[in-house]
């Protein structure tokens, strides 16, 4: 892996505070995404001290801030997404914490840095799940602003059942997305399983690692708002993933993942699944891949 400090520090300009908080991104192929995710970025009312992007299996992008550092790390010769490889990368970089990953469909808000700060320093020793919010296609054209983002957006259904800021949440409502912890908590978890790759049950496992080594998992204020990209409902443009993926999930703790998934693809005659077998019957064909292309267009 290669590290390219994008912006060096002596030439960011003065502005708002720096925490000592950096944001972590991973991209692969969503230049448009993590330009609006940089942006958001400077905008914020406590900027970071630095944003670090790892590039999969692409090269890269030259980027840079005059509000913060920004550097930039290349993951290559893998298959797949290696989301797992490319989270845990952040440990052999000289960067302490704490730390956001921050998805790079997400756009921060002004505050996100913020509040992230707030709750880890009441909070030090748990792991801090911030909030989403997503965007219809066409809301993160140029020209966006935070207030334009917050009225377009919605919220996702299973956020009902977040609470209130710093009141702990079950892990298993825990994703990626939008969450930030300490490098001992990272360490102390074992950061993410590299034995899953693509799409699927790597941050469940994430959060059941966490809670088996007794790390509260906390609602964050901190929001995001999520630009769209096309989604399949169920995934099975992600079909062999989930199901690989699944079944190292419940190898390790007998319980399935994703079941919601699982169980689309056993009334499609894809799977048969019961009790503790897993097993794949037939592949989805394209027609049928794309039959469950999601027309609401809501981005979940």
């Amino acid at each position: 892996m290669t590290t390219t400090p994008s912006s060096p520090p002596g030439h960011v300009a003065s502005g708002p505070a720096s925490a000592g908080l950096h944001v972590i991104t991973l991209v692969h192929g969503r230049s448009g995404h993590l330009h609006n995710l940089l942006q958001g970025l400077e905008h914020s009312t406590v900027l970071p001290l630095g944003l670090w992007v790892v590039h999969m299996n692409e090269p890269a992008a030259a980027l840079h801030s005059d509000r913060f550092p920004v550097h930039e790390q290349v993951l290559e010769g893998v298959d797949g997404l290696p989301l797992a490889r490319a989270r845990n990368a952040i440990l052999g970089l000289p960067v302490e914490g704490p730390w956001i990953f921050l998805d790079v469909d997400c756009i921060p808000s002004e505050t996100l840095v913020e509040h992230y700060l707030a709750a880890l320093r009441a909070y030090p020793h748990d792991l801090h799940l911030g909030a989403v919010r997503y965007l219809p296609e066409g809301a993160n054209a140029p020209g966006w602003n935070e207030a334009s983002l917050r009225a377009q957006s919605v919220a996702h259904p299973l956020s009902v059942y977040r609470g209130e800021p710093g009141d702990e949440l079950e892990h298993a409502l825990f994703w990626s997305l939008n969450f930030a912890c300490t490098r001992p908590v990272f360490e102390r978890i074992g950061g993410f399983d590299e034995g899953y790759t693509g799409y699927g049950a790597e941050d469940t496992d994430f959060a059941f690692r966490a809670q088996a080594r007794q790390v509260p998992l906390r609602v964050a204020e901190a929001l995001a708002y999520h630009q769209y990209h096309p989604t399949y409902s169920p995934p099975l443009n992600h079909f062999q993933d989930i199901i690989t993926n699944a079944l190292r999930f419940h190898q390790r703790w007998k319980v399935w993942p994703m079941e919601g998934w699982l169980r689309s693809f056993a009334e499609r005659g894809l799977v048969h699944w019961e009790g503790d077998t897993l097993q794949v019957l037939r592949t989805p064909d394209a027609a049928e891949v794309e039959s469950c292309f999601n027309t609401a267009r809501q981005g979940f």
